[in-house]
């Protein structure tokens, strides 16, 4: 008993150590600004990036619905406890920069505020103002508006001993619960670099748009930027991969903590252009499985997108013809290996990446 009574000792001690060494000394001031006050402080400003009250890059894109804001706006209006956003003070040499306001958590609400006090918010699926179904800001009574203006909205201000790690920390516990982040998202959270910022730019791509199709709400997520991780992932080092698709891409951008766009971006960005033109030139539907289909399944773009890669490797000055391609590119075989139970395990992965690589090799 003495002895398990030691260890138990032991543990508390060290544990006691690990708490002393991670705890943060975080110093906050809590605000409060009337929406009046709030909305222009994130607007004015925001298109030359001198706004305020500032969305970070890690953060996720306007995501709420127009029923979720409407219901949030519905709580405003009535009275109800608004949970408090968490901002930063910006701490740096660039006077142009230093003491704006980035929002750790809470920018679906602040957007929401803004959609709403600015007339693009309309209300919609109220279940206790139902008047006020269909209508816009402007529609209130000149005293409800002014009463909304005035409404105000409580701040946790980290001061600006709070640095990058300290905030990026915060958003990812913060966003633990309720609605959860994806992989993608939770990426911009929490990691950093110059690699993310070169996979949000090609993300952005009109000639990807055409060809691999998403879904609105699927591009709020930011699943292109998910489908450019998984690919370079995959062209890299897909032969590695063993389970777990999240691990997998995460350990892969980490690995790219180094990554610097004018030295390490050209050759990247050449040959997922190439990759592109090739899929462009040569599959009739694109990524999609056929001309009806309005989104891209995943598991089909890793396919053709790092099988394609892999080909062109192999034979750079490549030239298939399109109709060889269409025979299988389109068929029930190739079908079964993106739709199939398991599709992401490692041996269906492998066997639908080399599969798409040698049929492409064989349809010159």
């Amino acid at each position: 008993m003495e002895n398990n009574f030691e260890k138990k000792d032991d543990f508390s001690i060290k544990g006691e150590e690990q708490i002393k060494r991670h705890m943060r000394d975080i110093d906050y001031i809590i605000r409060e600004y009337p929406i009046e006050v709030l909305v222009p402080k994130y607007l004015v400003g925001a298109e030359d990036g001198k706004n305020d009250i500032f969305v970070p890059d890690y953060q996720r894109d306007f995501v709420w619905s127009e029923e979720q804001q409407s219901r949030f706006i519905e709580s405003v209006i009535i009275g109800l406890p608004i949970p408090y956003l968490f901002v930063a003070d910006i701490s740096s040499d660039d006077e142009d920069i230093a003491g704006r306001l980035e929002i750790v958590d809470g920018t679906q609400r602040i957007r929401t505020l803004s959609a709403y006090f600015t007339n693009e918010l309309k209300l919609s699926n109220l279940e206790k103002l139902t008047f006020l179904n269909g209508t816009y800001f402007s529609d209130l009574l000149p005293s409800r508006r002014r009463r909304f203006g005035r409404t105000t909205i409580r701040l946790i201000e980290l001061t600006e001993k709070a640095d990058e790690e300290t905030r990026r920390d915060m958003f990812d516990r913060i966003n633990s619960g309720g609605e959860p982040l994806n992989p993608m998202e939770t990426r911009y959270g929490v990691l950093k670099g110059e690699f993310l910022k070169f996979i949000r730019r090609l993300a952005s791509s009109e000639h990807l748009r055409l060809l691999a199709p998403l879904s609105a709400a699927s591009i709020k997520r930011r699943d292109y930027d998910e489908l450019l991780c998984r690919y370079f992932a995959y062209s890299d080092n897909y032969e590695l991969f063993q389970k777990s698709v999240i691990d997998f891409v995460d350990q892969y951008v980490r690995s790219k903590s180094d990554f610097i766009e004018s030295i390490d971006g050209p050759r990247l960005e050449a040959e997922w252009n190439k990759m592109l033109s090739f899929v462009s030139n040569n599959f009739s539907c694109g990524f999609r499985k056929d001309p009806q289909k309005r989104t891209t399944p995943r598991v089909r773009f890793e396919a053709i997108a790092v099988g394609v890669t892999l080909a062109l490797r192999e034979k750079p000055d490549l030239i298939v013809i399109p109709e060889k391609i269409d025979t299988w590119a389109y068929g029930e075989e190739f079908d079964k290996l993106v739709t199939s139970d398991g599709a992401n395990s490692r041996p269906r992965l492998i066997k639908r990446i080399n599969y798409v690589k040698e049929k492409v090799l064989k349809s010159c």
